[in-house]
């Protein structure tokens, strides 16, 4: 099993959830962050630091966001690893809770 960071964290980005990873399986791209699977632990350690629960277990990932598994994936092979803390998008805040925000991803 691995976490994987769903839609939430679109226009969000924030980074609480790296500074507590053991492996460093965190990748950054403009305005999302994801866990390459190959790479988490499941250690659990970031599902409380995420400000807007965004971070779920495998298992628990809902089903209207099933695509997000492979997304983090697919991604986190192309996007820089992130091991600490940088500031939150300026607007986050707005952000947080919109649904439907998978058309706002930036690659």
């Amino acid at each position: 099993m691995t976490y994987v960071v769903g839609e939430n964290c679109i226009r969000c980005k924030l980074t609480d959830c790296v500074e507590v990873c053991p492996v460093d399986c965190f990748y950054e791209g403009p305005n999302f962050l994801v866990i390459d699977p190959d790479e988490c632990i499941d250690c659990d350690l970031c599902v409380p630091e995420c400000p807007v629960d965004a971070i779920y277990a495998e298992d628990d990932l809902p089903t209207d966001q099933a695509e997000f598994l492979e997304l983090n994936a697919e991604l986190a092979e192309i996007w820089p690893n992130i091991s600490e803390q940088k500031d939150p998008l300026p607007d986050f805040e707005k952000w947080d809770g919109v649904a439907g925000k998978r058309e706002f991803l930036e690659r």
